[in-house]
């Protein structure tokens, strides 16, 4: 079936090695605190900028040696002070929740780093003489650049000291994204296969650890965005708490309309690697199919990424499938319009 894809975007999603690497951003080449003057780190973004920040903590927080806070609203926490390093995402910099918690930040004193196109954002890392990262004006929609908001958070982290070795991971998850594409690039792959298996159900993605949480949240939402279909996702080992519970009737309507889809990498825990079979078992009978997508590559990072790849590559051909445009998003920009005016 022909692609209909008026914004680029599988072009975007298959260029994802060429885009992490291009991401690095060179060694101390911002002015920038010293690791002793922080105490606590604040990521604020909403959608892919939300992401990306739960992608920092996945793929940087075994090592980093103080707490990393993801922000998706308009309110900074209260601790935010002269001790906070504050990382503002945004693709287009006119995300109105990041802009309102970066200047709440920086009346606290906290040192706000802008990671933004040419947007209002980096309007006001300017007039504040605020750190800036600054993205190109012609990005494809901002689902498809997760690279550029994380890998110069990574670097940053590492040039004030938190996250030594960050560009040595970026480069090891680039080697693994290009490997990955060498297969995602050929017909029948292994994301295009489980699109057709999953088909017009409704996928339910599951992770464990921080890993996984961001691997089946991203899918969620892509499936959402590219495929404009309902997708879910949960996190062991705090699913078995609730989510498995909700299984325990309805099987006859849920095996029509849901896929059970667990995204798995080499860094979960033994039990949690436990939960995936027990709860494989609870589920089998009440859920369309059961599919797996497993990470590779040497660390994290690479792992992480590897798994958001292959999901987003799902995600197009789900739309493909349909005859679809994963491009636009009417009722998103609807409602961004409607807020702003």
């Amino acid at each position: 079936m022909p692609r209909l894809d008026t914004l680029g975007l599988w072009d975007a999603t298959l260029g994802l090695p060429e885009q992490v690497a291009e991401a690095i951003i060179p060694p101390d080449s911002l002015d920038l605190p010293s690791a002793e003057s922080i105490e606590h780190v604040v990521v604020v973004g909403s959608g892919p900028g939300g992401l990306a920040g739960d992608a920092v903590i996945a793929a940087a927080g075994a090592l980093l040696p103080l707490p990393v806070v993801v922000v998706r609203s308009y309110v900074m926490p209260p601790f935010v002070s002269r001790a906070t390093l504050v990382f503002a995402l945004s693709v287009d910099g006119e995300t109105e929740e990041v802009l309102e918690a970066a200047q709440e930040a920086a009346l606290a004193g906290g040192t706000v780093v802008g990671v933004s196109g040419p947007g209002r954002l980096a309007a006001l890392c300017r007039e504040w003489g605020s750190p800036l990262v600054s993205l190109p004006p012609d990005l494809p929609p901002a689902r498809a650049v997760i690279g550029d908001l994380l890998v110069p958070t990574l670097c940053l982290l590492e040039d004030v000291g938190l996250f030594p070795g960050a560009r040595s991971w970026v480069y090891s998850a680039v080697e693994q994204l290009l490997r990955r594409r060498d297969k995602l690039a050929r017909p029948g792959n292994d994301m295009e296969a489980l699109a057709r298996r999953i088909g017009r159900t409704f996928p339910v993605a599951h992770g464990g650890g921080n890993i996984g949480d961001v691997a089946a949240h991203r899918f969620k939402s892509q499936v959402n965005a590219n495929a404009k279909s309902p997708a879910f996702f949960a996190t062991h080992p705090d699913l078995a708490y609730d989510e498995l519970l909700g299984w325990g009737q309805h099987g006859d309507v849920t095996r029509q309309l849901l896929t059970l889809v667990d995204f798995r990498h080499d860094e979960e825990h033994p039990q949690v690697a436990r939960r995936f079979d027990l709860v494989a078992e609870h589920m089998g009978e009440v859920v369309a199919g059961m599919e797996e997508v497993r990470a590779e590559g040497e660390g994290d990072l690479a792992q992480l990424l590897d798994l958001v790849f292959q999901g987003d590559v799902c995600s197009l051909h789900l739309a493909q499938q349909e005859g679809l445009d994963p491009g636009p998003a009417p009722a998103v920009d609807h409602l961004v319009t409607a807020l702003r005016a």
